[in-house]
């Protein structure tokens, strides 16, 4: 019973993963930021469920109050890419999984960056999968050095680094 719970988890998961991919596309190249409506106005199909929309909006709301910080670590760490010239899908795989990384600790690290390099297979180009991978790779070495130093510090997790 236990596999059968995990693979719903991770179902539903991979959807609030994709449904937020979808919001943060639609958000970036529309006149529309009212990304919760944007949240309603796709999930009115019924396909996805009350707990994937859920943790879409948990990590959409991550993705875009966070942009700015997400960018720059993005930026850090795409030696020789300019973040504005990225493809559009692979940036926002990228922004969705450092958020991610960063603000759902109890999702292992490498189930954020296998389902990142996947959902870049299914939805970027051929090099996406390559690309996201390297980068988030990248990343995630260096939040684990953050994530050792603000542990140590006496805030749980919470120093001014990660605010």
């Amino acid at each position: 019973m236990q596999k059968s719970e995990n693979r719903t988890t991770v179902n539903k998961r991979r959807k609030a993963r994709e449904l937020t991919l979808q919001v943060l596309y639609a958000v970036e190249t529309s006149d529309d930021d009212n990304w919760r409506v944007i949240v309603d106005r796709i999930t009115e199909s019924g396909s996805f469920s009350n707990e994937a929309k859920e943790y879409s909006m948990q990590l959409v709301e991550n993705s875009l109050f966070r942009r700015e910080q997400l960018d720059s670590i993005i930026q850090q760490h795409a030696s020789n890419w300019d973040i504005g010239r990225m493809a559009l899908i692979d940036r926002n795989i990228i922004r969705m999984a450092i958020a991610e990384l960063k603000y759902f600790p109890s999702v292992p690290y490498k189930v954020v960056i296998d389902e990142a390099v996947e959902i870049a297979k299914t939805y970027g180009t051929d090099d996406s999968g390559r690309f996201v991978n390297g980068i988030l790779d990248s990343i995630y070495t260096t939040l684990i050095g953050i994530r050792k130093d603000s542990d140590s510090d006496g805030t749980g997790g919470n120093s001014s680094q990660e605010k």
